[in-house]
């Protein structure tokens, strides 16, 4: 799959996508395929406060864990509550119905450290 082109990317594997004041995020093709089949997500709740490198969350598959991190100073306003019981979502739609959490950006921090799809695909080649 390839790397949507409306989002942007970070070194650790998130994708980005920014409406307004509200980042979401969610976790690449790349990282998913890493972690192989997600068996738990779990993020922090809705409505604490973040600031850029904080985690937001959890993702656990058979193979290993990973942190999900906040690339912006906000406060988190919505989860996928979904994915507590249906994990595997993440594998099977990182980029639509597994994403991860909503953020009210407060402050877009390193959001401008972010890289298009394009730079992303080269740096996973």
């Amino acid at each position: 799959m390839s790397n949507p082109s409306d989002r942007t990317y970070t070194e650790t594997h998130e994708w980005l996508k920014v409406d307004g004041d509200v980042l979401t995020i969610g976790l690449t093709t790349y990282a998913v395929d890493q972690l192989t089949d997600v068996t738990f997500a779990e993020m922090q709740p809705v409505g604490t406060e973040v600031a850029p490198g904080d985690s937001v969350g959890e993702v656990e598959s058979v193979k290993t864990s990973s942190d999900v991190y906040s690339p912006v100073e906000g406060e988190i306003i919505e989860i996928n509550e979904s994915l507590e019981s249906n994990p595997e979502t993440i594998n099977a739609d990182p980029f639509g119905d597994g994403w991860l959490v909503k953020i009210k950006i407060a402050d877009r921090g390193t959001l401008d450290d972010a890289i298009d799809a394009q730079a992303y695909s080269a740096t996973i080649a």
